[in-house]
């Protein structure tokens, strides 16, 4: 048997964790859009990287579809907190769709930067990852020529025509750690190109990762809940993984397995940023199923952060 099995198993709440403003506008924007509008209103993606919250918003009513061919003449339509290219604005307008938008404001903001540096002649590199729908979104929204670079050895081989005129960007759920090395090589090969400044990278994303760092030092494992297909949620777990700390990543609390429990006296929990709290706790609960537990909480950052809806959505109580 275990000897640390009948043991309290200390595990400590990151802070913060889970859903982000740009989240919490999203599928308060879907709420809120199906009590105005009634049943159906159309989501074009997922409209944040989580199960859960896509199962919940289906039952009340919300058809989430991958291109807007799937949409009918003139429905209501919801575009996703990540954004969309403009090519799929212009389908919208065509198909004469009832378009609330949901891109989280910072990325609108990314949008806007690289629109900027490209109405000014500049070349925009974009720091992000291949396939991301907020990557498509943002080199869709961006007239001229995007250079996409994921990694170090990515800079190494773009071509830029005027490497005098050159700029960057980053996708939102990048952190500064995640950028800091590219961004060098990008100036090492590249002296004179601009950049936005730190600030505009996501806090959300920013802050999430600094208390999974914080915390690795407390914990013999790592739990993160989210989506497999988010990408906050993967770097939290590589995080750590590469501070060398046994790290999952759980969908939901039926995929903890038990075994990685063996030998652990403290574990760490923190959630990505679509990730339900109620999720989080169900994992505490689970895990409680298992061994005994002392709950405690991360001392860290409280985020106070909120978006602005659309107007047409002001003032509307999301749920009856």
């Amino acid at each position: 048997m275990d000897p640390m099995s009948q043991q309290p198993l200390r595990v400590i709440l990151s802070q913060p964790r889970g859903f982000c403003a740009g989240v919490e506008r999203a599928i308060e924007i879907v709420e809120r859009a199906l009590r105005i509008y009634g049943q159906p209103v159309y989501v074009r993606h997922e409209i944040v990287h989580n199960k859960r919250v896509v199962e919940g918003l289906k039952a009340r009513g919300a058809r989430f579809v991958e291109t807007v061919d799937d949409i009918p003449p003139g429905a209501v339509t919801i575009f996703s907190a990540h954004g969309v290219a403009r090519t799929v604005e212009t389908e919208a307008v065509l198909r004469r769709l009832h378009v609330i938008d949901a891109t989280c404001p910072l990325v609108t903001k990314v949008h806007k930067e690289g629109q900027r540096y490209a109405g000014n002649g500049y070349d925009v590199v974009l720091i992000g990852h291949p396939g991301h729908p907020e990557v498509e979104g943002t080199m869709g929204q961006i007239d001229g020529t995007v250079h996409l670079v994921s990694s170090v050895k990515d800079v190494a081989i773009i071509a830029p025509q005027h490497p005098q005129r050159l700029a960057y960007v980053t996708q939102t759920t990048l952190s500064v750690d995640d950028t800091r090395e590219i961004i060098a090589a990008l100036k090492a090969r590249f002296p004179a190109i601009v950049g936005p400044d730190v600030k505009d990278i996501c806090y959300a994303t920013q802050n999430r990762q600094s208390a999974v760092r914080q915390m690795v030092a407390m914990v013999d494992l790592i739990l993160v809940v989210g989506a497999h297909n988010s990408s906050n949620s993967n770097r939290l777990r590589e995080i750590g993984t590469e501070m060398a700390k046994p790290s999952y990543l759980v969908e939901d609390a039926m995929a903890l397995q038990a075994e990685w429990l063996e030998g652990v006296g403290t574990v760490g929990i923190t959630a990505g940023a679509s990730a339900p709290e109620e999720v989080v706790q169900e994992l505490v609960l689970r895990i409680a199923e298992i061994r005994p537990i002392q709950v405690e909480l991360l001392d860290g950052i409280e985020e106070n952060v909120h978006f602005k809806l659309p107007a047409e959505l002001d003032g509307v109580e999301a749920t009856a």
